[in-house]
Order: structure tokens, then sequence, then C-alpha cells
């Protein structure tokens, strides 16, 4: 869909997406931190291995063996890998030194050491961008980017409800009460519709895990993400009762989320 919408509402989405994202840093500041990715990449991988998703179900219709594509915030190459083996060129954007490292070289793959709001990239027919979002104050702009850039195509993905993450379970039962929310993929469908893009939507769900190699990286990732008012004694308490022994590996379930996909063709194709 391309047509422009009317008024949508009398909310600045933009603004109180710049309120969340400064609420939740607040509380919680290391989640858009680089250095918290680079500790995290090992944990990352891990976890997010053997997740089963539809993302690149949504993609298939759109890819070709003569087509390119750029992945804003890439990770470890979860899609990046994949999408690789089915388009002439990828370019994969990660500011994260750790999950770059853990990028296996393709010859048709080019990884960026960078920012999206400051990646110097070449255009290219298609851009994705998974779970990124979520700590951008400035998501205009960085959407706006993301439009110079596509030739045909744009995909956003972020979750509709929380990941419960074992450092929420800690939160809550250290600190009491729930840790403020990021923006969801509604705040983004708002937002969208308020810079004048109205996408086509897709829905995926599937299961989270967050795996850890011993119970140190399981400290180390809520510490993080707690910040203030963290008690060592009381967090390794908890920890011991919601991770589970799986494979070598400490696991926690996280259940069921789920995503919403924003595609659509850039205004600027």
């Amino acid at each position: 869909m391309r047509d422009t919408p009317g008024r949508t509402s009398e909310v600045d989405w933009a603004a109180q997406w710049k309120s969340l994202v400064a609420e939740r840093s607040a509380a919680a500041g290391a989640h858009g931190d680089t250095a918290y990715w680079d500790r995290r990449a090992p944990s990352f991988a891990r976890s997010t291995r053997a997740r089963a998703d539809e993302f690149l179900d949504v993609l298939t219709p759109y890819l070709s063996p003569r087509k390119t594509l750029i992945d804003v915030g890439a990770g470890a190459g979860r899609h990046a890998l994949p999408l690789a083996d089915r388009l002439e060129w990828v370019t994969a954007i990660e500011p994260s030194e750790g999950m770059r490292a853990l990028i296996p070289p393709r010859d048709n793959m080019t990884v960026v050491a960078s920012t999206w709001e400051d990646a110097a990239v070449a255009p290219a027919d298609l851009l994705i961008c998974c779970h990124v979002l979520y700590g951008v104050e400035d998501p205009v702009s960085f959407i706006a980017k993301m439009e110079r850039s596509a030739r045909e195509r744009i995909f956003l993905m972020m979750r509709e409800v929380p990941v419960v993450h074992p450092a929420a379970v800690v939160r809550e039962k250290m600190l009491g009460g729930e840790e403020p929310r990021f923006p969801r993929f509604s705040d983004l469908f708002m937002l969208l519709m308020q810079m004048g893009i109205a996408p086509d939507v897709d829905f995926v769900r599937y299961p989270i895990f967050q795996r850890y190699a011993d119970s140190e990286e399981a400290l180390a990732d809520c510490r993080a993400l707690i910040g203030e008012g963290w008690d060592e004694d009381k967090a390794r308490a908890i920890l011991r009762d919601v991770l589970v022994e799986e494979g070598g590996e400490l696991v926690f379930n996280g259940g069921l989320t789920l995503s919403g996909i924003a595609h659509w063709q850039p205004r600027t194709a």
C-alpha cells in the first residue's frame, strides 16, 4: 500500500517514541550500548541460532539471485547469512565488534562496522531491519535514510509483546514493578502512518530462549540491564530458580513472542 493516509490521530507518535526510549534508557541504559552487545554477542548467537521465525518467508517473494540487500543491525548474521545464499550481494551493517566477529565471511557479503546513522553505503534493492529500532531516539530520520537507501522494498520487524528476559524476572522480584517498556510494533505502525507510509503488515510468532554458558554469563547479562538497585546475591538466587540446565547450557524459556513486519515500496523509488 502506498497511498498517503489521512490524519491518524492527534498523537505525536515521534515524540511518544522518543519519550519511551528515554524512559527505558534511564532505567536500563545498557541495552543501547555497543559494549553491552560486544559482551553479550556469544550468548545472543547461541540464543538465536535455532530460533524458527517466518521473517525469511515474508521476504521470499521479493528475492532473486540478481538483487542486493542491506541488513541494518545484522547482529551475528542470523538473516544476512542465509540471504547471501539467495542474493547477488548483502551489505551487513553492525556496530558491535563482538557481533561482527561472529559473522562468517562470504564472498558476496560486505560487513560494515557502523551504526545505521553513520553508515555510508550504496543503495540496494532491498533493505531489512530486525529488532533494532527499540533504542533509536529519532526513528523518523532513521527510516527516512532507509527510504533513500532502498530501491524496491523495506522490511522492518519489531516485537508487539514484551520479551520475557531473565533480567525482567530479576528486576520484578528484586525491585518490584515492571520496567519501562520499549517501543512496540504498533508504535511503529502508527509512526509510519504519521509519516505518510501505509505499509503492508505480516505477523510472526516464535518461541524465545535465552542461553548462557554459565551462571556468571547470565548474571552479567542481567546486571547490565538493571543497573541501580542491583543485588548480586538476590539475583543469583533468582536465576537459580528460573534457569534450566540443558545440553551443557543454562536456558531461560521466555515463551512465545509476537512480532510484526511492516514492509513497503520506498516513496523515493
